[in-house]
C-alpha cells in the first residue's frame, strides 16, 4: 500500500486569490446569464456573461471609461462611477434582449451599502432583473455624490483644494457632484 500526503494542491487562481470555485460553482449549475460586476483601484467593469462551451462569453460590457467619454468628471472607480457604468450595461443589456441575470461580485465581500452594491442599484434601475434584498443597497444620496458635495460645503477653502483637487483639475466643482451625475445619466438614457 502507497504512503503519502493527504494534502490536495488548490487549483491555480484559487491559490492566487482570483476565483471561489464553490460559488462558481453554484453560478454555473443555475445556467441564467451572470451580471458581473469588478472593480478595481482605478475602474469599474460591468458585464453580462454567459457560460459557453469554450468557457465564458461576454455578451455585453461596460467600462467606467466610457463615461468619461459621455463626459463624466467624477472619478471612475467611486461608488457614483459603480452605479452609472452598471446602469449603462443594463441598458445595453437591454438592447441586446437580456432581461434577467444572476449576481456575481467574484471575490469581493458581501459588505452592505459598498460600491458592488451600487452596481447592483445602476443595473436593476436600468430594468435588469436581477434577484436581491433591498437591505444591501445603498443609499440614493451616497450613489447621486450629494454626501460629498455636503460634506465639501462643510469645508473652508483650503481644506477644499486639499482634499478635492482631483475634481477641480478636470473641471468639476464637488459641490456640483449631484447634478454632473444627474447629467450622465439623462445622456446614458438618451444613448
Amino acid at each position: 500500500m502507497a504512503q503519502g500526503s493527504k494534502y490536495k494542491v488548490a487549483f491555480r487562481r484559487r491559490r492566487e486569490g482570483k476565483t471561489d470555485y464553490n460559488a462558481r460553482i453554484k453560478l454555473v449549475d443555475l445556467d441564467k446569464s451572470r451580471f458581473v460586476i469588478r472593480i478595481s483601484n482605478a475602474n469599474v467593469i460591468a458585464q453580462i456573461i454567459n457560460i459557453g462551451k469554450d468557457g465564458d462569453e461576454t455578451i455585453v460590457s461596460a467600462h467606467s471609461k466610457e463615461l468619461q467619454k459621455m463626459g463624466w468628471l467624477g472619478g471612475t472607480s467611486n461608488t457614483s462611477a459603480a452605479y452609472l457604468t452598471a446602469y449603462l450595461c443594463g441598458k445595453k443589456a437591454l438592447d441586446k434582449g437580456v432581461e434577467e441575470a444572476v449576481f456575481d461580485i467574484g471575490l469581493k465581500p458581501s459588505i452592505k451599502g459598498s460600491k458592488v452594491f451600487a452596481a447592483l442599484k445602476g443595473a436593476t434601475d436600468a430594468g435588469l432583473y436581477i434577484p436581491h434584498g433591498e437591505s444591501v443597497l445603498p443609499e440614493d444620496d451616497r450613489i447621486s455624490g450629494e454626501t460629498i458635495a455636503n460634506y465639501a460645503n462643510s469645508l473652508d477653502d483650503s481644506d477644499l483644494k486639499e482634499k478635492f483637487s482631483g475634481y477641480s483639475q478636470r473641471g468639476l466643482e464637488v459641490t456640483d457632484l449631484p447634478n454632473h451625475f444627474e447629467e450622465i445619466k439623462n445622456k446614458i438614457d438618451e444613448a
